[in-house]
């Protein structure tokens, strides 16, 4: 039991909930399940790639270089932001139009931006931390994360939408104090 709720913790107290990184992004995936589908994806594809973007600058840039950190995971997501669209582009552009829409609210995201930031001060704090393996799996798990908060904010979309909420609060206020309680109750799981 205990595996299981440190699992549950682990994916879900991830960026999204206890720092509220891509709360926005968040409300538009748990609209319908398409978008939810192709939100999903394409946050964790940005995360886990521009998580190993993230590993190679850090790798590569000199401390004496350091701030310009930013700059380098800002330049790092927008290259895999240009090969993607092209990518998908030349090979269908069925899917092209389908997905450009969510990758383009995914590619700058504070959450990929959050990631990156958040793999390098922990493998800064941990040194064992600091290779490719480490990145990756932290990226996929931030997509994970992603993922699984989306699906709790599904479940309570409609109703804190609904007529039965009062309309000042009804919709991104209502879903705001929700994000906040769910956190909460995620966080005293770690």
């Amino acid at each position: 039991m205990f595996l299981i709720t440190d699992l549950i913790a682990l994916l879900t107290a991830n960026l999204i909930l206890t720092q509220a990184l891509g709360t926005s992004t968040l409300f538009i995936a748990a609209d319908n399940r398409r978008s939810l589908i192709w939100t999903a994806l394409s946050i964790t594809l940005f995360t886990t790639a521009g998580s190993c973007a993230a590993y190679m600058t850090d790798w590569l840039l000199p401390a004496a270089a350091k701030d310009l950190t930013l700059l380098m995971y800002t330049l790092s997501v927008s290259i895999i932001y240009v090969l993607l669209l092209s990518a998908l582009y030349f090979i269908s552009r069925t899917t092209f139009n389908k997905a450009k829409k969510y990758i383009h609210l995914s590619a700058f995201n504070c959450a990929v931006m959050g990631t990156l930031f958040t793999a390098t001060g922990r493998a800064s704090a941990d040194p064992s931390a600091f290779s490719i393996s480490s990145y990756v799996l932290f990226g996929l798990e931030a997509g994970a994360g992603f993922v699984i908060s989306a699906l709790i904010l599904t479940a309570a979309y409609r109703k804190l939408n609904s007529a039965k909420v009062p309309a000042p609060f009804r919709g991104f206020p209502a879903m705001l104090v929700y994000l906040g309680i769910i956190s909460m109750a995620v966080y005293a799981l770690k």
